[in-house]
C-alpha cells in the first residue's frame, strides 16, 4: 500500500517548552498508509485516531455546511474534504491553517471576527410589506442573479486571502460584501435601505481595491470581487439619485 507523507503545522497555546515561548510548534510529520480514494481530511483522521491524538483541526461533515475544514494545502487555499492525496503529486503534503487568521490549535482558526462582520451585513430575507399567503414569486432571470452568490460556503478562505482585510482589521471583508450582495439583488429583499449604511462606507465596499486574491482563493470558484464592485455602484447610485437599486 502507498504511503503519504503529512507535514502539519502545530500551535499549542499552552505548550510551555516550544522554543519562541508562542505556541508555535512548527511542524510535524506523519506517515500515512493510503488507497486512491484517500482525502486530506482523511488523512488528518487517521494520525489523529492512530499516531496523534492531540491533532486538532475543524469539520462538519454531514451537517449541510461544508466549508469547516477549510486550510492552506501545500500552498493552495483548499477544502481537505475535497482535495485528494493522489492529486497533491510527489512530495510531503503540508496543511497549514489559513494564514492572517487567529489560531485557536493547530489548524483551527478563530473564526468570531468573521462571522460578528457576517452578522453585521443582516444576512437574511427582510421584507416590510405584506407576506403572501404562499410563496414569493420569482422569475427564472431573478433567480439567474443568485447563481453566483448563494453557493457561498462561509469557508473563511477569500477573508484570510485579502491584503485589505490584513490592514484593516475593521474591514468587513469579501464574504460579508458577497452575502450582502446575494440578498441586495434578491427581488424578493425589501431592506435595501436597512442594509445600506452598513456597506455604504471606509470599512465596507470602499475599502475594497479589487486585487481579486479572494476570487483564486475561494474553493468553491466564486467572484466576490464582482459581487463588492456591484454594491459600489447601488450605493453610488443611492447616494446620488436616491434610487432604491
Amino acid at each position: 500500500m502507498p504511503e503519504a507523507k503529512f507535514r502539519i503545522k502545530r500551535y499549542d497555546p499552552e505548550r510551555s517548552a516550544d522554543q519562541n515561548g508562542d505556541g508555535d510548534g512548527g511542524y510535524d510529520e506523519f506517515v500515512v498508509p493510503y488507497e486512491s480514494s484517500l482525502t486530506v481530511l482523511e488523512g488528518l483522521f487517521y494520525i489523529q485516531e492512530n499516531l496523534d491524538g492531540s491533532l486538532s483541526f475543524r469539520y462538519c461533515c454531514r451537517a449541510a455546511v461544508c466549508g469547516s475544514c477549510s486550510m492552506y494545502i501545500n500552498g493552495t487555499y483548499r477544502l481537505a474534504c475535497q482535495t485528494n492525496v493522489r492529486h497533491l503529486g510527489e512530495g510531503p503534503i503540508t496543511v497549514e491553517p489559513m494564514p492572517h487568521m487567529p489560531l485557536v490549535k493547530d489548524l483551527v482558526c478563530d473564526m468570531t471576527d468573521f462571522f460578528a462582520k457576517y452578522e453585521l451585513i443582516q444576512p437574511y430575507l427582510m421584507r416590510n410589506s405584506q407576506t403572501p399567503e404562499t410563496e414569493f414569486p420569482q422569475s427564472p432571470a431573478e433567480r439567474k442573479k443568485l447563481d453566483m452568490p448563494i453557493d457561498c460556503i462561509l469557508c473563511g478562505s477569500c477573508y484570510s486571502s485579502c491584503p485589505s482585510v490584513w490592514g484593516e482589521g475593521n474591514y468587513l471583508g469579501p464574504a460579508a460584501l458577497l452575502k450582502a450582495y446575494r440578498f441586495e439583488v434578491d427581488s424578493r429583499d425589501e431592506a435595501k435601505k436597512t442594509r445600506l449604511p452598513h456597506f455604504d462606507n471606509e470599512r465596507g465596499t470602499y475599502r475594497c481595491h479589487t486585487i481579486t486574491n479572494c476570487v483564486e482563493a475561494c474553493p468553491k470558484e466564486l467572484n466576490p470581487t464582482e459581487g463588492i464592485q456591484w454594491l459600489k455602484g447601488a450605493a453610488v447610485r443611492r447616494r446620488l439619485l436616491g434610487r432604491a437599486k
